[in-house]
């Protein structure tokens, strides 16, 4: 296939590194790319391009107007390429597989084809998994993806609204099973009452988790899915019931031992008669024998390859002054090496918040990252959200400009104050909307962008400066919700 690409003379050598010899280039009467008219296409073609025969011309992504009549005039497409030249190189390798659009650019439309290939072949690997244990419908265990579990803390003592809506969001976050924990003040119809709620709000896999035989009993008549979890207190009181049930339990050593009491409590379940155990080794926090603990795990699972392993990562989340969103990729890609089968998260801080969706993920990254042979980059789904994989071309110091200074005076605008603030989706995920608030509207929007031009519509404000202060404060606002951060006018982000 002949492609065309054009472009401006600043961004010429870059697009000249990023096609190689995959597309010949054109370069239009104009220093900024985004700026190519069809006018200034056609005449750059005329001038420069000696056969016009293409399948296809890329615009750059940026670039805004309506391209239908030189696409007559020279009878071929011509399609938005992606935003920035570096991603040439990603992009032209799928001309022919994919249809380009005069809307979108290439890199986002690649991104959303890249991710929805690699979502379909994680579904595909799932369904052809094999294991040798199941939560109703899905599967644990063996070569299929690591599943998570997401624990709603105190679940006991929530009243029924708040419970409801929690284990909603937590589905709605990618949870493959909820988890709900018992407080130590917990009665048996506690259990039950949380057991109910849950199956009246989810139909995804619930579990308990409690070492009290009475509380339970109290889940297993409820019809509880698994069990958290079983040590030598409590095998002998519950463990034929739950055998005779057939429920799966997670297993774990006694309080303050190691991997011999592991060993000796699953030998203990299999006595009672329990079929389904899943082995927490117990992952260790940083700072309290977290390297132990995996060699434990590594040990254990060399051993016991059949046995389901479960990974709590919380233990480490929870206590790290850090990002989760590395944490969690790195603990999933470990508990990966290590055999894990369920990841055990809560979401109770605010600085791990999130947590469900980045295991959702980082185990998805992992599972394509297995079947591939390779590092887990380049998979179509990756978690970089603060940083970028890569970088944008920078500019260079001019030899002659004006150092910027902050304004001394202010002067409020006639117009009236306009207070800036956000409302986060209900469910705890990412995103939400922008409120502005005028004497005279109060504007609500997804992007600083059609708040502030909804504002200049109406003519809210009067004074350039105060303009522009609204839009650095609006887009500060469009980055917190993004980044699932909170916000405050005024505030350093």
């Amino acid at each position: 296939m002949n492609i065309l690409i054009a472009t401006g003379t600043l961004a010429e050598q870059t697009v000249r590194n990023a096609v190689g010899d995959l597309a010949d280039i054109v370069v239009a009467d104009t220093k900024v790319a985004a700026f190519i008219t069809p006018r200034k296409l056609l005449a750059a073609i005329d001038q420069h391009v000696e056969d016009p025969d293409y399948d296809l011309i890329f615009i750059p992504g940026l670039v805004a107007g309506d391209f239908s009549k030189a696409e007559a005039e020279l009878g071929c497409n011509i399609r938005l390429g992606p935003k920035h030249a570096y991603d040439l190189g990603f992009v032209l390798p799928f001309v022919g597989k994919m249809e380009f659009s005069t809307e979108v650019p290439a890199c986002e439309l690649l991104a959303d084809v890249r991710r929805g290939m690699a979502l379909e072949k994680v579904r595909e690997l799932e369904d052809t998994a094999v294991v040798t244990m199941k939560l109703g419908d899905m599967k644990v265990g063996g070569n299929s993806r690591m599943k998570v579990l997401a624990e709603v803390v105190d679940a006991t003592g929530l009243d029924p609204e708040a419970l409801a809506l929690m284990i909603n969001s937590f589905e709605k976050k990618g949870a493959d099973m909820i988890d709900l924990g018992a407080s130590l003040h917990a009665t048996p119809e506690d259990v039950r009452r949380a057991v109910k709620i849950a199956r009246d709000t989810t139909s995804l896999p619930v579990s308990i988790d409690t070492l009290d035989p009475a509380l339970i009993n109290a889940a297993l008549d409820s019809g509880i899915d698994l069990v958290l979890s079983l040590d030598s207190s409590n095998i002998s009181i519950v463990g034929p019931r739950i055998a005779d049930m057939g429920v799966p339990a997670v297993v774990i050593p006694d309080q303050g031992e190691g991997f011999d009491s592991l060993i000796r409590n699953i030998e203990l379940a299999r006595e009672a008669g329990i079929k389904k155990v899943i082995a927490d080794p117990v992952l260790d926090p940083i700072g309290h024998g977290i390297g132990g603990s995996i060699v434990r795990y590594m040990e254990f699972h060399d051993q016991n390859p059949d046995i389901p392993v479960f990974f709590g990562i919380g233990n480490v989340t929870e206590l790290i002054d850090a990002d989760s969103t590395g944490v969690n990729a790195t603990l999933c890609g470990i508990g990966a090496d290590l055999g894990a089968s369920i990841l055990f998260t809560p979401e109770y801080s605010n600085k791990t918040q999130g947590s469900i969706n980045e295991l959702k993920r980082a185990s998805q990254m992992m599972m394509l990252a297995r079947e591939r042979e390779s590092s887990p980059k380049d998979l179509g789904i990756d978690l970089i959200e603060a940083k970028e994989k890569r970088r944008r071309t920078d500019s260079v110091l001019p030899e002659t400009f004006v150092h910027a200074e902050k304004s001394k005076m202010w002067t409020v605008d006639p117009k009236g104050s306009i207070r800036v603030s956000i409302i986060p989706e209900p469910s705890g995920m990412k995103g939400g909307q922008i409120l502005a608030e005028h004497d005279n509207a109060s504007i609500v929007g997804n992007t600083a962008r059609e708040v502030m031009d909804t504002i200049l519509r109406m003519e809210l404000v009067s004074r350039m400066e105060h303009a522009a202060y609204l839009g650095q404060e609006l887009k500060k606002a469009e980055l917190a919700l993004k980044l699932g951060r909170s916000y405050s006018q005024d505030d350093e982000f």
